[in-house]
């Protein structure tokens, strides 16, 4: 189990690894062995509450497939171990900023300063329309 918060947790079989060569400029395969490493998240698949699912589908942008697979690769590392556990520390990371609800704004009340310099711009407005008025 990996554990995101106390009360979010997934578990290791929903992560699938794909192992992969890293390919460097020009196109060339880097390494002979294959180090990079492809983590496959099933999301809507997974054991997450509906509303980290809907953010998570937000936050995860061009990484996230239209059949709601989360990939996240890792190649920067020479081993797969340490690729993979990138990997999954990326993911464990993504999933805890869609846990964190978004404030909800609250309106607020019009200060007295804010009402009259407004009636101060409306007055201004109007004067400037009715002497071009006058001018045509």
């Amino acid at each position: 189990m990996i554990e995101i918060t106390p009360f979010i947790q997934i578990a290791e079989n929903e992560l699938n690894f794909e192992y992969i060569r890293a390919s460097g400029p020009g196109g060339q395969n880097v390494n002979k062995v294959a180090t990079a490493v492809q983590l496959r998240f099933d999301v809507n698949g997974s054991s997450l509450p509906e509303d980290v699912k809907m953010r998570l589908a937000r936050l995860a942008g061009k990484r996230m497939t239209n059949d709601g697979i989360l990939v996240i690769e890792s190649k920067q590392h020479r081993t797969q171990e340490r690729n993979r556990e990138d990997a999954v520390q990326r993911l464990v990371e993504l999933v805890r900023k869609a846990v964190i609800k978004p404030k909800k704004r609250t309106k607020t009340k019009p200060t007295a300063a804010s009402k009259e310099s407004r009636l101060r711009s409306k007055k201004v407005r109007s004067e400037i329309k009715r002497l071009r008025r006058s001018v045509e």
